[in-house]
């Protein structure tokens, strides 16, 4: 009998952002301003807001970080 190699998948791939853009709720036909950067875009965020992925999650990460220093400086 040939042994068989087991087929070892990549781990999935963690957003830290949060949000799935393969998912089609974040495609629409119609283009929109970029509710960050002003920009036409086809994309809609978690609240289905214009947003580019890049935009989007840039802001994400900015919220996170400023959270964490407010969180280390007792504010919260």
């Amino acid at each position: 009998m040939s042994e068989r190699r087991a087929r070892h998948r990549a781990p999935p791939t963690v957003n830290p952002a949060g949000l799935d853009w393969r998912d089609t709720s974040h495609w629409s036909w119609i283009p929109k301003p970029c509710r960050y950067c002003g920009k036409p875009t086809h994309l809609r965020d978690s609240r289905r807001s214009p947003a580019h992925k890049v935009c989007a999650e840039e802001a994400l990460a900015q919220q996170v970080a400023e959270a964490a220093d407010a969180y280390q400086n007792g504010q919260l």
